[in-house]
């Protein structure tokens, strides 16, 4: 691209960011930001605070590392699984589990249906 080329293209774009950002002047919104912004700058000059001391007072846990997320509260250690005993009163044969997963209750659920099973915990 020759200079002249490329020097027309930068005032194209030029003129319409200036053309935005005229447009941008007008808008109600924008005023309403930067009249809070102004305000809220005053006011934490009359406090002798910062940014940092205002976002530290609303959220702690962004203040407690800069430039690095909070962590995630841990969760609670899950409670252990009690042990459950089931005896079959046709063979009776005995399964202990803490868990539904168990070779043999399964087999017996398959073949007497769950209902049942679960009526054979002791």
């Amino acid at each position: 691209m020759s200079k002249l080329a490329e020097f027309r293209q930068l005032e194209r774009h030029l003129a319409e960011q200036l053309a935005a950002l005229e447009a941008m002047k007008g808008d109600k919104g924008l005023e309403q930001e930067i009249e809070f912004e102004t305000k809220l700058r005053a006011l934490l000059g009359d406090y002798n605070k910062s940014l940092k001391d205002i976002i530290s007072v609303l959220d702690p846990r962004l203040a407690a590392k800069p430039g690095r997320p909070a962590p995630a509260p841990e969760k609670a250690p899950r409670k252990p699984r009690s042990v459950k005993v089931y005896k079959n009163p046709h063979t009776g044969e005995v399964v202990e589990t803490k868990g539904g997963n168990h070779k043999t209750l399964k087999e017996w659920k398959s073949e007497h249906g769950s209902d049942t099973v679960e009526s054979w915990l002791s």
